[in-house]
């Protein structure tokens, strides 16, 4: 096991791997830039560190300035969590070259299947089904986009080929609308992921979102599929609710599409933890792209499986034995309570003046946030995520409505009502909604 792990990341993220660290009895370095001296990952972290300024560029994306973290604290262990450098096969490399362990799968991996567009032709190679051809490369330009949706059809979405978390990604209905926002969809991608590389797919109309979470251990050969979630409550491509199991989903094939993932990941030999994105749409699923990291939603699986990813992910990192016999226990539902204005989404950082935290049997809170905290504006809008989980998805709903109804946060606007609201609208309860249903039921809240 690892001595020392410095998590390379900040909020609620950075927080759930400090508590799996310690309870490995691994201690801990938290990385903060300038604005996040107060905040909760610092306060809990064995030691702190502060990288560079407030924006990502100059701080969560900094390497030099995180090398030197590691070198003035001796981690033999980075944990990149979710989102900034979690995805950078640049960054596995230099630690690798460092001698210092990159806690998710190697650069070689990231580079194959972490990179969308290389993943959409190694899941042709074994015949996982795709959108698209497969063949096409980078786009690089207006010309390229314009040339991809000729040869797809309208209406095709262009997505950041390191992208995630629904960053970097738009679909586009015309050639005007290309001329319009394809410039800004670079800039994006460069802004968020450190790479404006883009590539292209066909866009389905009325498709489900479902993912496959993976653990891998290559060393002792074992591929291991942990449940399907389904988070097709989006909005703009940013999922708001995941649950697991998908009642609603019944995939043709699935024991070949199963067979099929594991021989590619164990071909590669990827290591530690992947979730496998599908398009789903009469009963067939379609591969979106792998995120080669820890998910934003891994708790709805962990407690729908009552295991602990986190720990799964550093144990096969560090060569120790993991377990692999997860049982299916609860229907699990997960909210992302983001700080925005629930009407015109708008972001709203600030002071959070008080917050009350549910509880009770069947909730978990993951948050990095506590009474007089500010919540910054340089940052991704998540700050609490809630986890409900019972023996049905009846009950599992009511479980979480009465846990958003004890949820307070004073001093900054949330989505709280919106989760309330989609929680009782007939196409959740009777699992009819698709990936863009949110899109067109909004204006009714």
């Amino acid at each position: 096991m690892f001595n020392k792990i410095l998590i390379a990341n900040r909020g609620e993220i950075a927080v759930r791997i400090i508590r799996a660290c310690k309870e490995l009895g691994v201690k801990t370095v938290a990385v903060h830039s300038d604005v996040d001296h107060e905040a909760m990952h610092v306060k809990l972290a064995d030691e702190s560190v502060c990288i560079g300024k407030s924006n990502a560029a100059s701080s969560y994306l900094n390497i030099p300035n995180i090398l030197s973290a590691i070198n003035i604290t001796g981690a033999d262990a980075v944990h990149p969590g979710y989102g900034f450098l979690s995805e950078s096969e640049k960054f596995a490399e230099i630690l690798e070259k460092y001698n210092v362990k990159f806690i998710g799968p190697s650069a070689k991996s990231i580079l194959s299947l972490g990179n969308k567009n290389n993943a959409l032709k190694l899941a042709k190679k074994y015949k996982i089904p795709i959108l698209g051809s497969g063949e096409d490369g980078t786009i690089q330009n207006i010309k390229e986009a314009k040339e991809f949706a000729k040869k797809f059809n309208y209406p095709v979405v262009i997505k950041a080929s390191y992208g995630g978390g629904g960053r970097g990604m738009r679909v586009f209905y015309s050639d005007d609308e290309i001329d319009d926002h394809f410039s800004n969809l670079k800039i994006e991608a460069k802004n968020y992921f450190g790479n404006d590389a883009l590539y292209g797919e066909k866009f389905l109309s009325n498709a489900k979102h479902i993912e496959f979470q993976i653990v891998a251990d290559p060393k002792r050969n074992i591929i291991n599929i942990i449940g399907q979630r389904d988070c097709s409550v989006q909005r703009k491509n940013q999922k708001l609710i995941e649950e697991i199991p998908s009642d609603y989903v019944n995939i043709k094939n699935i024991k070949t599409v199963i067979k099929n993932i594991k021989k590619m990941l164990k071909d590669t030999k990827y290591e530690g933890l992947g979730t496998l994105e599908f398009l789903y749409q009469d009963n067939e699923v379609f591969f979106i792209e792998m995120n080669t990291r820890l998910q934003v939603e891994h708790p709805v699986t962990e407690e729908a499986f009552n295991c602990d990813l986190v720990k799964k992910q550093i144990r096969i990192a560090a060569g120790d034995k993991i377990k692999t016999n997860d049982v299916h226990l609860s229907h699990s539902i997960e909210c992302r309570i983001n700080a925005e204005n629930s009407k015109n989404f708008t972001p709203s950082p600030g002071k959070i003046n008080y917050i009350n935290i549910p509880g009770g049997r069947g909730v978990r809170v993951d948050t990095a946030i506590y009474t007089n905290y500010n919540v910054s504006p340089h940052y991704d809008s998540l700050v609490l995520k809630l986890i409900c989980k019972a023996p049905k998805r009846e009950e599992a709903i009511k479980i979480m409505l009465r846990s958003l109804n004890e949820l307070i946060i004073e001093g900054i606007d949330t989505n709280i009502e919106l989760h309330k609201w989609i929680l009782t609208q007939k196409e959740f309860l009777n699992g009819s909604y698709s990936t863009n249903w949110l899109e067109k039921v909004i204006t009714k809240f």
